[in-house]
């Protein structure tokens, strides 16, 4: 995994960061794809996207991502830290979820919760969940009304591993994907990753 520094300077911290992501222990049903950082926001950056398939016998994409990792030691005013976690995750819903009052609310606490869950440490967290409502009219009416959610968030993980950040970033994934959650104890064996 390689990803974007400042030339010449490297970062104990920041090498350790991606040790952690490179160690992360996602589900097999989650493959990642490291991409271009971006630029100029910090010192420090990784990116990576995420998509989350089905078996192995069927792999339609059932939601996808993008988790970016951002570490400046000059800890900026609204990072309230040297980390930020920036994070988008997208899915197609059933229809009838689109009229549902409560789909924000369900949708960001399934990050809170997946970050709960993992007992992580996290500060400044900010976001939005968009439901988008597709139907089709004259030519392409014969199909059918679509509904996709996305979830856009950010936060300052507080000390520890940020690998386990990604692992509760992929959990929030496979969960608007529709994955039943992993059973407590239970450690998903990896899969191939591409």
């Amino acid at each position: 995994m390689g990803s974007r520094t400042v030339p010449g300077d490297q970062s104990p911290e920041f090498t350790q960061a991606l040790s952690d992501l490179r160690g992360a222990r996602l589900r097999p049903e989650v493959r990642l794809t490291e991409v271009p950082a971006p630029q100029r926001i910090a010192p420090y950056a990784v990116a990576l996207t995420a998509e989350v398939v089905g078996a192995a016998d069927d792999e339609d994409e059932l939601a996808s991502g993008r988790f970016v990792l951002l570490h400046d030691p000059s800890i900026p005013d609204p990072w309230d830290g040297a980390w930020r976690a920036v994070t988008f995750a997208r899915a197609e819903l059933e229809p009838e979820l689109a009229n549902d009052p409560m789909l924000g609310a369900v949708g960001w606490s399934w990050l809170t919760d997946a970050l709960a869950s993992h007992h992580l440490g996290y500060t400044a967290e900010a976001g939005t969940v968009t439901r988008v409502v597709s139907e089709s009219f004259a030519g392409l009416s014969d199909r059918p009304a679509s509904v996709e959610m996305e979830v856009r968030a950010s936060w300052t993980p507080v000390a520890g591993n940020v690998g386990a950040h990604l692992v509760a970033w992929s959990d929030l994934l496979c969960t608007i994907a529709g994955l039943p959650p992993l059973p407590e104890g239970v450690i998903a064996l990896p899969g191939p990753r591409r």
